[in-house]
């Protein structure tokens, strides 16, 4: 799983740290940025295992279905338009083959 979110993020990451660029902002000020975002992630994830460590099956199977939802309205509202402005047809071919492998690495873990 781990491995399927880093690689979904890499693309985001790459357009984001693009964007600031372009809007002026200094190196050290984005690397900065992206760690302190690093950071706050990983210490979000301590807290989510400690508070639903013991969470029922159940509940982690919504918490699971949320997240996928939230991603997926990510994708659609601002990252597909976006990569179809500035990619063409291929952009669709690339998120089909994304979520492919990502479905991929979630099996393989599973077995």
């Amino acid at each position: 799983m781990l491995v399927a979110v880093f690689i979904s993020n890499l693309p985001e990451a790459i357009a984001g740290t693009t964007g600031m660029k372009a809007g002026g902002w200094k190196r050290s000020k984005i690397i900065l940025l992206w760690i302190f975002i690093a950071v706050v992630c990983a210490l979000a994830s301590v807290a989510g295992y400690y508070l639903f460590g013991n969470a029922s099956a159940e509940w982690l199977s919504f918490i699971q279905a949320f997240a996928g939802g939230a991603i997926l309205i990510v994708l659609a509202n601002s990252m597909m338009p976006e990569s179809f402005e500035h990619g063409g047809k291929l952009a669709g071919i690339f998120t089909v083959l994304g979520f492919f492998i990502s479905v991929c690495v979630i099996v393989l873990e599973n077995s």
